[in-house]
């Protein structure tokens, strides 16, 4: 197993400026996890997040969290796998890898992630939508919601949904395309008066480069058969439930490609792109 550089933020009282960092491997963060992490991780509205954006947007692709570590640290979230294969769809601990067919596979605890964001989901708001809408009124009903914009929302939505458009991308080889370029192959899907679930985060302008400013959204269908990246929707009678995320505890590797990718770079219109 690889080793990671942990770093708890505390997002909420301090923005990004007072981070705690631990060079730790294995079985040193095990036998930290009850006494250091656990004061973190016994507060549910907790943010767990693996690398960054913005190496992926710079190709880091090599999975280096096992699924079955990413449970331990959250039941609903999204992400992707090693080598970029397919979308990844966290809900109600199971974890879902939608591949470039379209079908949604249950992921096996072994396989390994890039990037990812997951947390323990508990609804702090519900807001119900009776009319139809698309992506850009469903944003601005749901952000009137939002107590501040300084803070994480995790969101689930569940309903029935008129249109969705989602994609996947494919496995990629050495050496590995960057992101805008991985995603020139990915697969579009598109459904019909489909029920499911949309899954994921709006996050604070602030993380620009750390994960994605805004709404960043998978959808998994009722029976767990397809989903994908969400590109747009349209929804009617559907429920969404908002959780309240004030902390956000990330896990930057400290071997292979990210130890010398060029971080600095402003990349702000690429990851525009890719999320299109």
């Amino acid at each position: 197993m690889k080793k990671y550089l942990y770093a708890i933020k505390l997002v909420l009282l301090v923005i990004l400026a007072s981070t705690v960092a631990f060079a730790i491997g294995p079985n040193e963060y095990s036998a930290i996890s009850a006494e250091t992490e656990g004061k973190y991780l016994e507060d549910q509205d907790v943010l767990f997040q693996v690398s960054t954006i913005d190496a992926l947007l710079l190709s880091v692709y090599d999975g280096v969290l096992p699924v079955g570590e990413l449970k331990d640290h959250g039941d609903m979230g999204i992400g992707t796998f090693d080598r970029l294969e397919g979308e990844m769809v966290m809900i109600d601990g199971e974890c879902y890898q939608v591949r470039v067919d379209g079908r949604a596979y249950l992921v096996e605890d072994n396989v390994t992630t890039p990037f990812a964001t997951v947390t323990f989901f508990e609804a702090d708001e519900i807001v119900p939508i009776d009319e139809a809408v698309n992506y850009t009124q469903f944003g601005e009903i749901i952000e009137k919601h939002f107590p501040s914009e300084n803070i994480f929302y995790a969101i689930k939505i569940n309903g029935t949904f008129p249109y969705m458009k989602t994609r996947s991308v494919p496995a990629q080889e050495k050496p590995y395309p960057k992101l805008i370029d991985a995603v020139q192959n990915q697969t579009v899907f598109e459904f019909y008066n489909v029920s499911g679930d949309v899954v994921g985060f709006w996050s604070p302008e602030f993380v620009d480069g750390i994960n994605v400013p805004g709404y960043h959204l998978h959808f998994i269908s009722d029976d767990r058969t397809t989903g994908g990246h969400i590109l747009n929707f349209e929804a009617e009678s559907v429920k969404i439930e908002l959780d309240l995320t004030s902390n956000i505890f990330m896990a930057l590797p400290t071997e292979g490609d990210f130890y010398s990718v060029d971080l600095t770079q402003d990349l702000q219109s690429e990851l525009e792109t890719v999320e299109k």
